[in-house]
């Protein structure tokens, strides 16, 4: 795989980090993830990583983690901008002795600014980036929306894309480097066409009247007769003219509604028939018609089927296989390993870095380090 050899440590903290962990995972990387003492159970992307339980605030604990960096090649900090600082585990510390590390840091306003030490979460960001006020309609607040946005795309994907093109530079320069990820920016600037293409005529005014964002009839979601729904996006003229057939309405008629008759038309119409019968009408239509497939169902479509999109978990939950696809070096889902349990591979990685037997036990005894207790010493 494209990033097998590159050592990753994560320091375990909410959805963010451990997704940026599970791309590089995905696609080679070893991915050691730093857990507290504390044995937490919030992580549900530890599969096909390596799991090591340490007390950063005891000196012997942040020995090992000190010794476990100077061997890797990059660190996702996901605690709050001076954290790592004030353990003496901050980029000068830790470079000096691995000056080919690469300090990945990942918080919601960055490690500079007005807002660093203030607290958030997705839909702060969002809303902070600019990105949140596009997201309303009819004069109602912005809808809050799931935590893809800013904690992941704006996040964790950012972050990836700043590990690859610092260790990419790192193979001419031969030099790590500290990386600002902030899920703030990281929002915005994947909604950079938005901001860019204000001035194009598919802007309405308010948001939600405009054609991509709910204002236009003919990109829309509409609800079926058996209460799922169907999602339309027939722009150009050559796909809204199989739309109109799909739907058994006349150009003639149709040129002659109103905007709100026409959503009104298009409602009462997609409520005479199933999803699975609308599929079957818009099958051999180019109209831009497809179904709004739910999470448990997803993988069971024909598009995916053919694809082999998605996979089923240990946990029988469906998830998507890494993405995007390629040709020589495919990732392949970490995710269809089994979970690792907290402390699971301390001993493993202690021995792997040089400790001896009696240090292990001598480590575990004073809780400098825990070791998930079916490990073996």
């Amino acid at each position: 795989m494209a990033l097998n050899g590159i050592k990753v440590v994560e320091m375990l903290g909410l959805a963010p980090g451990p997704f940026c962990g599970t791309v590089l995972a995905d696609f080679g990387a070893t991915v050691t993830v730093v857990q507290k003492i504390e044995v937490t159970t919030l992580d549900v992307l530890s599969n096909g990583k390596k799991a090591i339980s340490l007390n950063l605030k005891c000196p012997r604990g942040k020995q090992v983690f000190k010794k476990l960096m100077e061997s890797s090649d990059v660190l996702i900090d996901t605690y709050r901008p001076g954290v790592l600082e004030k353990l003496g585990l901050g980029p000068q510390d830790l470079m000096k002795k691995n000056p080919k590390l690469i300090y990945a840091r990942l918080t919601g306003y960055g490690q500079t600014g007005f807002y660093k030490d203030k607290a958030g979460h997705d839909l702060n960001y969002v809303a902070m980036s600019g990105v949140l006020s596009m997201l309303g309609k009819d004069g109602q607040p912005p809808r809050a929306p799931i935590n893809i946005l800013a904690d992941l795309a704006g996040g964790s994907l950012s972050c990836v894309l700043g590990i690859i093109l610092a260790l990419f530079e790192r193979s001419n320069s031969g030099k790590g480097q500290i990386i600002d990820a902030s899920m703030t920016e990281g929002a915005a600037y994947v909604a950079n066409w938005i901001f860019k293409s204000k001035n194009l005529p598919i802007w309405m005014g308010e948001p939600g009247t405009s054609i991509l964002d709910g204002g236009y009839p003919s990109y829309q979601t509409y609800k079926t007769k058996d209460n799922k729904f169907i999602a339309v996006a027939a722009l150009e003229e050559k796909f809204h003219l199989m739309f109109l057939k799909g739907l058994n309405i006349s150009e003639e008629d149709y040129a002659v509604w109103e905007k709100n008759e026409c959503e009104k038309k298009f409602k009462e119409i997609f409520l005479t028939k199933t999803q699975q019968e609308w599929c079957n009408i818009f099958k051999e239509l180019d109209a831009c018609v497809t179904p709004v497939l739910d999470l448990e169902n997803v993988k069971n479509h024909d598009l995916h089927l053919s694809r082999k999109s998605f996979y089923v978990d240990e946990n029988n939950l469906v998830a998507p296989e890494p993405a995007p696809r390629l040709s020589r070096t495919p990732g392949s889902a970490s995710g269809k390993l089994p979970s690792v349990k907290p402390g699971q591979h301390t001993i493993e990685i202690l021995t792997s870095l040089g400790y001896k037997k009696s240090e292990i036990q001598e480590l575990i005894n004073n809780n400098s380090v825990y070791a998930y207790k079916k490990s073996n010493l």
